[in-house]
């Protein structure tokens, strides 16, 4: 694949799975409340931070700094790989300031309008809290000083290692009016260019958008059950994809009409996440077989609500394709089939009574 479509495809991908995300924080504010929201946040970023903290410490270079720079540093650095704006101030070894300027990547848009604070709050408990436990260091807290969704100058706290080891319920606190240092660029951490090449990091900055949706789509389930997840995570990729729609087929440099056009859309995305897909043309059908599945690979026990949400976000970018075509599901790799099999079709015409 020539690298111009590569990049193409990992940033229509990483687009697409921006959306999706931001859109299911709506969906459980608005269809479940504030507290579910909060609920739902603190286990997604408790997972991303079991996964990913400790290992992304030696990836960003910052395994000899002292445990709160090394929790800040991680912060900064790892965010602005996802095209996060966020800064870093060192005030000294044993307190490390964040600030995560607007427009804030997780809440797109005008979509902060409709985010609580318990969604932040939650961000905070799941991971924020957790660095000092996962350092092995009892004295290493978070401070949060403003929060974006409370109308303040974005989410800004630090990182401070205390005298003596910290209770639990002491690991987060809030301070509200603690104002941080100016940001100085040149006193922040730097990624190793020759490690992070450009195309890294276009890569990286797809991934980041993809392992939202990854550790996400199986929380829902386990917080609010299978049901009502699929019906959540469904609609809500639904209302992403057909939104999203125009933005998408723009950054794939424009998609072709009809049901052979839509399928090599869907091939064009699959490339996108690293996935093997063929397509197949059959007059006014065509047929798309997808082998891989990166998204969920190595997750086990999927309940089907995870395929039902993802695949919502296919139902809706077709919806505004070409709304007189359907897609049909042949093959699920989910539940052991060989690969996941679609044909895309005419819709077929309303019964008449």
């Amino acid at each position: 694949m020539e690298a111009e479509e590569q990049l193409a495809g990992w940033q229509a991908v990483a687009t697409l799975y921006h959306r999706f995300f931001t859109g299911l924080l709506l969906s459980v504010v608005s269809r479940r409340g504030a507290a579910d929201a909060g609920a739902f946040t603190e286990a997604l970023f408790r997972r991303q931070h079991q996964a990913k903290f400790l290992p992304g410490i030696a990836k960003l270079g910052l395994a000899e700094e002292p445990d709160a720079v090394k929790a800040a540093g991680y912060h900064y650095l790892a965010n602005r790989i996802g095209g996060v704006k966020v800064e870093f101030m060192r005030e000294s070894d044993r307190k490390a300031w964040v600030h995560f300027v607007p427009p804030r990547w997780i809440y797109d848009g005008v979509a902060i309008c409709g985010i609580p604070s318990e969604v932040s709050r939650g961000v905070l408990r799941g991971w924020y809290a957790r660095n000092g436990v996962s350092l092995g260091n009892s004295r290493l807290g978070f401070v949060c000083t403003s929060q974006t969704a409370d109308g303040q100058a974005g989410l800004t706290g630090y990182f401070r290692e205390y005298d003596v080891p910290l209770e639990p319920a002491d690991r987060l606190r809030f301070a509200p009016g603690e104002m941080a240092p100016r940001f100085d660029p040149a006193a922040a951490p730097v990624l190793d260019g020759a490690a992070w090449t450009p195309l890294r990091l276009a890569k990286a900055n797809r991934t980041y958008a993809m392992d939202y949706i990854r550790t996400g789509l199986p929380i829902l389930a386990e917080l609010f059950g299978p049901a009502d997840a699929a019906h959540l995570a469904r609609t809500t990729g639904r209302l992403v994809g057909m939104q999203y729609y125009d933005e998408i087929a723009g950054q794939l440099g424009g998609v072709a009409p009809g049901a052979a056009g839509f399928a090599a859309m869907v091939a064009r995305l699959a490339a996108g996440q690293d996935d093997e897909c063929t397509i197949e043309s059959l007059g006014e059908t065509a047929r798309v077989r997808q082998t891989t599945w990166r998204l969920m690979r190595g997750v086990a026990g999927l309940p089907d609500s995870v395929f039902d949400g993802w695949h919502g976000l296919l139902e809706g970018l077709l919806a505004v394709h070409d709304r007189f075509l359907r897609l049909e599901n042949r093959g699920r790799r989910d539940r052991g089939d060989a690969a996941f099999v679609w044909d895309v079709l005419p819709r077929l015409p309303s019964p008449v009574f």
